[in-house]
């Protein structure tokens, strides 16, 4: 028996877009129940922050519950192996913050690959660190810093919110490019740290902006420099580091990202919805509060993000010699 030709080809059509019919209404429906969304840290930090704030948004715009999910320890180690080892269904997602790419390097073992296990789904935001002292310090400039730190080799207390934090390496980099000695000492966590800089019991800190901007605000600390490549909104008039320091830069940055073999289809949905948000003039706006600024893009773009800085911090973690705590 033989087939028209026409007949055929159109078969054959049906045929070859029959895989894709899956793929497409696993999309089309995606989500039927409630999302997690893990993060490595306990309630109310900035991470926290922002799950909350995406969650509420994805939740409206998708119709299912975003359920947030605290998952903290082992610098978010815990919390990523968790979602490295879940059902690739996008029914739980990672909050990625900036130590995803700090942990490849400062663990030397970790029972999973980040770059490899964690598909990229969106950026959502880039947040300064702040270069504050204490009132006491006298410099007021990054060259006045620099100039005082070399005076009091070994003498100056450099706060951090733990080892191997966006906080702590800010520091090490600049350390590591100025030729500056300066003593590290870590805490658990911003608030301790920056009531101790407050306190006078440490003298300088790579604070988080969240954390930092309204003791600045009140006169408490002094900032002298932010250290991200281009200056702050929330701090138009403060330089930035690489103004002194060229080739510097550091930030905090964080996005979402799903357990590797999710549906591209998924993934692709989630970007969307995620970067509608960031256009959103209400979550602008309540980002711009924390001092940062929207990421967005495609999953390669975020993709691009943590390869990049997987590979610098590495460099500086080795300098640094930094061990997990």
């Amino acid at each position: 028996m033989k087939f028209p030709r026409r007949r055929f080809l159109h078969l054959a059509a049906c045929i070859a877009v029959l895989p894709a019919i899956p793929h497409f209404a696993r999309a089309q429906t995606y989500p039927t129940r409630p999302v997690h969304l893990v993060v490595g840290f306990a309630p109310g930090g900035g991470t926290d922050i922002l799950a909350r704030l995406m969650g509420q948004w994805l939740s409206e715009r998708l119709g299912q519950p975003f359920v947030i999910e605290n998952r903290p320890g082992a610098g978010s180690n815990i919390g990523t192996e968790a979602v490295v080892k879940a059902a690739p269904d996008g029914y739980t997602l990672l909050l990625v913050p900036p130590g995803a790419a700090i942990n490849a390097t400062l663990y030397d073992k970790l029972n999973y690959n980040f770059i490899r296990d964690i598909a990229p789904v969106a950026g959502i935001i880039r947040v300064p660190n702040v270069l504050e002292v204490n009132p006491s310090v006298p410099a007021r400039t990054v060259p006045e810093f620099i100039a005082y730190a070399k005076a009091n080799s070994g003498k100056i207390s450099m706060a951090s919110s733990g080892i191997g934090g966006s906080v702590h390496v800010s520091g090490e980099l600049f350390k590591m490019m100025t030729g500056v000695n300066m003593v590290h000492v870590p805490y658990r966590g911003d608030a301790p740290a920056v009531t101790d800089l407050i306190g006078g019991q440490v003298q300088v800190m790579f604070g988080s902006m969240p954390a930092s901007i309204e003791h600045i605000r009140a006169g408490e600390l002094r900032p002298i420099a932010v250290t991200t490549a281009v200056r702050s909104e929330a701090l138009p008039d403060i330089p930035t580091v690489g103004e002194y320091v060229p080739g510097y830069e550091a930030s905090g940055w964080w996005g979402v990202g799903a357990p590797k073999n999710t549906a591209a289809e998924i993934v692709d949905k989630l970007n969307k919805e995620i970067n509608a948000g960031l256009a959103d003039s209400k979550i602008k706006a309540r980002l711009a509060d924390l001092g940062g600024t929207v990421l967005g893009g495609s999953p390669a773009d975020f993709g691009k993000l943590v390869a990049n800085e997987t590979e610098k911090w590495g460099k500086v973690v080795k300098f640094s010699g930094a061990k997990p705590e």
